[in-house]
């Protein structure tokens, strides 16, 4: 039998589409799957089946010709992208949220002024989100302070907190409230964010064409299964983030000052969306000299995010920023000592050094960005300074990956994957292992690993490149 990576084109092209088939299969049967609460190993399980089958499928493609291999991109995406629409979010409460802040918008009312469980709210809720009665059972609602004698509850997590959302995706969630029927649920936000989800492959594979670089670096992506469980089943916010920080990085790659300014302002919106995409901002200025060639991409960026809380401002009574301090709080960022964020550096060393640390390192790998990266390919650096935040911040939330399978999509190195992967086995077993630091511990060094030993690997290949064989001795 010959090895996937010595298959005929033609046999590799039918290869291909039955891994995708199988792909399709499995991650419909992982979406079916209601076991995060009931059976979080088996759901794991099924998710790493269908990484497995995600990584052969890579390995499988780049024996297909271009051309072909780019309408299977496509094709996909479409196939991989629907299956996240098969069921209700299975691993994450926050889309009841999104509908939620869209649902008091529409109502003439800042997100930003109250918690879900204000009563002041009261006329505004939906039975499906906030039941009564016998129906506040199970792991995924939360108690509520009564309006009358019944017990009251909503699948919103954190009622009793403010919205954390930036205004951008605010600004989606209004829309998305204002099109959708009555009585749509959730339904109207998966299917947004499926499209943009695609939406995303159909600028990556743009990018990629217009600097004729390998079309199947797309697949990264559009066959990813984080994108359907996480962007799409769960319906994270974080997927609109992904498509404007793309794009605003394929403008900034121009050396046209406009086109530059205009991928600021997408950045700009992508961190009106979601704050994590300024990460990116290191890479956008990679191999700056000028200062007007910064200030074209900063000063749009800084601008549009800005703005757009403006009219948020001006129609909320309190703070804008909502509950972001206390999420900051509540996750543990400020306290290196507890719990499992800076894992890796907490092991080597003292707790209380993490977080200095941690600013040291990132602005270094900003720095040798800024200074040493390829201006043409802005999306390798963020790519490096992205990918070294997640692995020292260690995150436990799987989906906040999205941005780097992207920049791994547009730059190659898919050793990075290894980071959304560690993302989901912390985010899905720590609950049933009871947060055991060492699980975070084991999956994010697991993932740094192979990123230092890849690093390594293409290194000597490219010196083995760039330097003249040494004649042999006889």
């Amino acid at each position: 039998m010959k090895p996937l990576t010595a298959l005929p084109p033609r046999a590799a092209l039918v290869a291909t589409a039955l891994l995708l088939a199988a792909l399709t299969t499995v991650l419909t049967l992982t979406v079916l799957y209601g076991g995060y609460f009931s059976d979080p190993v088996g759901l794991f399980g099924r998710y790493a089946v269908g990484w497995a089958l995600f990584a052969v499928a890579l390995l499988v493609v780049r024996r297909v010709p271009p051309r072909p291999a780019a309408w299977l991109i496509v094709a996909g995406a479409v196939a991989v992208t629907v299956t996240g629409l098969l069921g209700p979010p299975r691993t994450s409460t926050d889309s009841y949220r999104y509908a939620w802040d869209g649902r008091v918008q529409s109502a003439g009312i800042s997100p930003y002024d109250h918690p879900p469980q204000d009563p002041a709210l009261a006329r505004l809720r939906d039975p499906w989100l906030f039941p009564t009665g016998a129906a506040c059972q199970g792991p995924d609602l939360a108690r509520i302070p009564p309006t009358d004698g019944e017990p009251h509850c909503t699948r919103i997590n954190r009622p009793a907190v403010h919205t954390i959302y930036p205004p951008v995706a605010e600004a989606y969630f209004l829309a998305v409230d204002r099109l959708s029927p009555a009585g749509a649920r959730l339904g109207p936000l998966q299917i947004g964010a499926a499209l943009i989800s695609l939406g995303v492959t159909g600028v990556l594979l743009l990018i990629l064409r217009r600097r004729g670089e390998d079309l199947r670096k797309a697949a990264y992506w559009a066959w990813c299964p984080a994108v359907p469980l996480e962007a799409v089943n769960n319906a994270h916010i974080d997927v609109l983030g992904v498509l404007l920080a793309v794009a605003g990085l394929g403008l900034v790659a121009s050396r046209a000052l406009p086109r530059r300014a205009a991928g600021g302002v997408l950045i700009g919106a992508a961190i009106a969306t979601k704050l994590m995409p300024a990460v990116v901002l290191p890479g956008a200025l990679s191999g700056v000299r000028r200062v007007r060639d910064a200030a074209a991409v900063l000063l749009p960026a800084a601008a549009f995010t800005l703005l757009s809380y403006v009219p948020y401002v001006l129609l909320s009574h309190g703070s804008v920023f909502g509950y972001l301090g206390g999420y900051v709080e509540e996750e543990g960022y400020d306290d290196p000592s507890a719990g499992s964020r800076y894992s890796l550096l907490r092991l080597v060393l003292p707790g209380t050094w993490a977080f200095p640390v941690l600013l040291v390192v990132i602005a270094a790998v900003s720095l040798y960005v800024m200074w040493r990266g390829d201006p043409r390919r802005p999306w390798s650096g963020a790519l490096l300074v992205t990918g070294w935040s997640f692995l020292l911040l260690t995150p436990g939330y799987s989906w906040y990956a999205l941005l780097l399978i992207a920049l791994v999509a547009l730059d190659g190195r898919w050793e990075w994957l290894g980071i959304p992967l560690a993302g989901a086995a912390v985010y899905v077993l720590a609950p049933t292992l009871h947060f055991p630091p060492s699980l975070t511990s084991i999956a994010y060094g697991a993932a740094a690993a192979l990123v230092l030993v890849m690093s390594g690997v293409r290194r000597g290949a490219a010196a083995a490149v760039s330097d003249p064989a040494t004649p042999s001795q006889h």
